[in-house]
């Protein structure tokens, strides 16, 4: 069973850039299709970016495409969100999240009920 840490999360201004990472362990990155979500207060849990089990596909969110992008490092086991041009309504807590049960090596599912493996989630605060 594959264990998920973020990190990376914290406080930034309007138009400033984050690197969320989620180090796994127990596990293999490379063998799950791997995604990113996050939930603000009062929402709930939406996708924002996810990146196949080959590593060859991404797919992001409308709200974030062009600003986001996902990647992964197999030697490190992390995959990677960075964040660029952050806006105030993207505030929330960032999870990472692992697909076992994935049907191809490039698919990626966008319902949180599909992810098998979460980690606890960073804070993502973005000041206007």
């Amino acid at each position: 069973q594959v264990q998920l840490v973020e990190s990376g999360g914290g406080l930034v201004q309007a138009g400033g850039s984050l690197r969320l990472s989620c180090a796994a362990s127990g596990g293999t990155v490379s063998n799950y299709a791997m995604g990113w979500f996050r939930q603000a207060p009062g929402k709930e849990r939406e996708f924002v970016a996810g990146i196949s089990r080959s590593g060859g596909r991404t797919y992001y969110a409308d709200s974030v495409k062009g600003r986001f992008t996902i990647s992964r490092d197999n030697a490190k086991n992390t995959v990677y969100l960075q964040m660029n041009s952050l806006k105030p309504e993207v505030t929330a807590v960032y999870y990472c999240a692992a697909d076992r049960k994935v049907p191809t090596s490039s698919s990626i599912r966008l319902s949180s009920s599909e992810y098998d493996y979460w980690g606890q989630g960073t804070q993502v605060t973005v000041s206007s």
